[in-house]
């Protein structure tokens, strides 16, 4: 299955909105997309509600956008997981690192909090 992403500005924020499934051959092109959106001092939020599969290479994309993110003050939300997925990213510890919304205008608002 192909992967797709669509990036656009909202309330001062870039949104990403990622479809299809995130696996060893789909996460290093994400992450090369994804990458450049992180501006210093930016927020981003990442739209996963259309991601029906993540490997573990998919987690190791988040937790490197994560760090790049906080060596660049940037902050990283994520909306819209899906259950298995959030079980997943909750089991192995993942969710710490992020801001978890249900949806984009949930993870904005709370990004424009602080």
């Amino acid at each position: 299955m192909s992967i797709e992403l669509e990036a656009f500005p909202r309330d001062g924020m870039t949104v990403v909105v990622v479809k299809g499934e995130i696996d060893g051959s789909s996460a290093p092109k994400l992450q090369e997309k994804i990458l450049p959106l992180l501006q210093n001092d930016g927020a981003l939020v990442l739209d996963l509600g259309a991601v029906s599969y993540m490997s573990s290479a998919g987690l190791r994309m988040l937790l490197l956008l994560y760090r790049h993110a906080a060596s660049h003050n940037g902050r990283v939300a994520i909306a819209g997981l899906a259950e298995s997925i959030r079980d997943t990213m909750e089991i192995t510890g993942f969710l710490k690192f992020f801001t978890v919304a249900n949806s984009v205008d949930e993870a904005l608002q709370t990004l424009k909090k602080g």
